[in-house]
C-alpha cells in the first residue's frame, strides 16, 4: 500500500516538473511584442515645428492642409497678444516668466537623445504654472501641451521642487529686532494695532486618501488633509509657512511642531523688548494675532470667547483684533483665487501636495514684490477695504466654490494668568488711548463652536411680534445685533 502511494507522489512530482520545464521553454522562445506606436501621433507632432521642419498633414476628404502647432508657438503668440492673455495663462508677466526661467532653467533642462527631442524648459515651466493656475488634471493638460500624463506628472513635480529651491529666500523670518519693529510699525499705521508683529492662521488642504495611512490624515471634518500653517506681515506677504503636518493633529500640535513656535518658546526670535503701548506706561510684549483656534499665551493674542453686549470692552477688543487679523484671511483667499489648484481636493500623495502648496506660497511672495506682476496679481479691489470703518469685501470673496482650504478646528483652552493680563492691557488701550471713532458701529462676525445650534430672533418694527428660527451648521458665522434700517428689523441671538 505504501509503495502505491509513493509511486503516485513521484508521478505527480514528475508531471509538475515537466509542466514547469515546458513553461520555461515557452517563455524563452516567446517573441517580444512590438509596440504599435512609440508615442501618440498627437504628441509626436509636437516636435515638428520646434525643430524648424515645416510639416503639413494632408486631409484627403477635405483636400486642405494645415501646419502643426505646439506649446512654444502658443507661448509666443500669448506674449505678442496685447490684451494680457499671457498673464492670465501663466499668472505672471512675461518678464517674470523669463526671470524664473533663468533661475530654474539649468535645473529642469533635459538633453536631446537619438530617440526624441527633449521638452523645452519654457514649456516645462508653462505646464507647471498652468497646472497651479487652473487646477486641471494631468489628462486635461496632456491635450493642451501634447505630452503624456506621466510626463506632465514628472514635470510638475520637478519644476515645483526647483521653484521651492530657488525661491526659498522669498520667505524668511526677521532675524533682527529692527526688522520686527518695522513690521510692528506697519501694523500700527495700517490697522491701528501697536506691538503687533504678525497674524497667524492655518488651513486644511484637502487631499485624496493616502495609501496605507489609516486615520493619520483624517481631520475633524472627516476628510483627508495636510495643514498649512502661516505667519503674515502687514503687507500681505508670508514671513513663515509650514505645510505637510497630518490633518488629524490639532492646531496646537501643528503650531508646536513648527520651528517658529520652538524659536518663540526658546526666546530665539529676536523680538524687540517689551514696550509700552502709546500713551501707556506698562511695558507690553510684542504679539502675534490669532483666532479662537489657537491658545492664548504671552506672545499670541486671541479673541474673547462668547457673545458680549454691544459697546463692551471685550467686544471692541474682538473687533479690533479681527480687523487686523483679517489680513491673513485675505492672503489665503487671494492665493487660492489665483492658484486655483488650492480650491479643490488634490489627487496626489501628501509629499507632492506639500511641495505644490509651498510653491504657491513662494510664488505669492514673489509676485507680490514683483514690479511687473504685483498690480495684476493682487489689485486693490482684491483685498478687503474699509470706508470709515465700513467693511468692503474684496473680489476674492465672491467665489464661494471652494472645497479645500478649510479653517482649523476651534478648541477651548485654559489660558495662563500672564497671558490674560496682557490681553486686558490691550483691551484697556482700545477703550482709551487707542480708541477709533468707528469701533462701536461695525458688523462683527463670531465663529461658533462645532456642531452648535443657535436660535435667532427677528423683531419687525412695524409689528410687535417675534419670529424665531434655528440655524445649525458645522462652523457657523453669524452677524450679531445688526440693525437694518431698510428692512426695519433687528436680529439678535438668544
Amino acid at each position: 500500500m505504501e509503495s502505491d502511494d509513493e509511486k503516485t507522489v513521484c508521478a505527480a512530482f514528475a508531471v509538475v516538473c515537466a509542466a514547469a520545464a515546458a513553461h520555461d521553454l515557452k517563455m524563452k522562445t516567446k517573441k517580444k511584442l512590438k509596440r504599435i506606436w512609440w508615442t501618440l501621433s498627437l504628441n509626436r507632432s509636437r516636435d515638428n515645428v520646434y525643430t524648424g521642419q515645416l510639416c503639413y498633414i494632408c486631409c484627403l476628404k477635405l483636400n486642405k492642409y494645415w501646419s502643426l502647432y505646439n506649446a512654444s508657438n502658443m507661448l509666443e503668440d500669448l506674449n505678442r497678444e496685447p490684451s494680457g492673455k499671457f498673464h492670465n495663462f501663466c499668472r505672471m508677466s512675461a518678464i517674470d516668466f523669463e526671470h524664473l526661467l533663468s533661475k530654474i532653467g539649468p535645473i529642469i533642462m533635459k538633453e536631446d537623445t537619438n530617440m526624441r527631442k527633449a521638452i523645452p524648459v519654457q514649456e516645462r515651466l508653462a505646464i507647471t504654472l498652468r497646472f497651479l493656475a487652473s487646477g486641471d488634471s494631468f489628462t486635461s493638460l496632456s491635450y493642451l501641451f501634447k505630452c503624456s500624463n506621466q510626463v506632465i506628472s514628472n514635470i510638475v513635480h520637478e519644476v515645483c521642487n526647483a521653484l521651492v529651491h530657488e525661491l526659498r529666500n522669498h520667505i524668511k523670518l526677521p532675524t533682527t529686532s529692527q526688522d520686527w519693529q518695522n513690521i510692528s510699525n506697519e501694523f500700527s499705521s495700517k490697522w491701528n494695532f501697536p506691538n503687533c508683529v504678525g497674524a497667524i492662521d492655518g488651513k486644511h488642504i484637502i487631499i485624496q486618501s493616502p495609501m496605507n495611512s489609516g486615520s493619520e490624515f483624517i481631520n475633524y471634518k472627516g476628510t483627508f488633509s495636510v495643514v498649512l500653517m502661516a505667519l503674515v506681515d502687514a503687507d500681505y506677504c508670508f514671513t513663515f509657512a509650514d505645510v505637510g503636518c497630518q490633518g488629524r493633529i490639532s492646531d496646537g500640535g501643528v503650531l508646536r511642531n513648527t520651528t517658529f513656535f520652538k524659536k518663540m518658546e526658546n526666546h530665539q526670535l529676536e523680538l524687540p523688548s517689551d514696550h509700552p503701548l502709546p500713551g501707556k506706561e506698562l511695558p507690553t510684549p510684542y504679539v502675534f494675532l490669532a483666532d479662537g483656534a489657537f491658545g492664548l499665551s504671552r506672545h499670541i493674542l486671541k479673541p474673547y470667547k462668547g457673545v458680549y453686549v454691544k459697546g463692551s470692552s471685550e467686544r471692541i477688543f474682538n473687533y479690533r483684533l479681527s480687523r487686523a487679523h483679517r489680513i491673513v484671511e485675505n492672503v489665503f483667499g487671494i492665493m487660492a483665487s489665483v492658484f486655483r489648484i488650492l480650491r479643490k481636493p488634490m489627487l496626489l500623495q501628501p509629499e507632492k501636495v506639500s511641495v505644490i502648496v509651498m510653491t504657491c506660497v513662494l510664488l505669492h511672495n514673489f509676485l507680490r514684490k514683483s514690479k511687473t506682476s504685483s498690480l495684476k496679481y493682487a489689485s486693490r479691489d482684491s483685498f478687503d477695504n474699509e470706508d470709515e470703518g465700513r467693511l468692503i469685501h474684496g473680489s476674492w470673496r465672491q467665489d464661494n466654490n471652494m472645497t479645500s482650504l478649510l479653517p482649523i478646528r476651534n478648541i477651548p483652552r485654559r489660558s495662563a494668568i500672564e497671558a490674560q493680563d496682557i490681553r486686558k492691557t490691550f483691551t484697556e488701550y482700545f477703550m482709551t488711548n487707542g480708541k477709533v471713532p468707528w469701533q462701536e458701529n461695525y458688523y462683527v462676525k463670531i465663529r461658533t463652536m462645532d456642531k452648535c445650534y443657535i436660535h435667532v430672533s427677528v423683531q419687525t418694527r412695524t409689528k410687535n411680534n417675534y419670529t424665531t428660527f434655528g440655524l445649525s451648521s458645522i462652523r457657523l458665522y453669524l452677524i450679531i445685533e445688526i440693525l437694518t434700517p431698510i428692512a426695519k428689523c433687528t436680529i439678535r441671538v438668544e
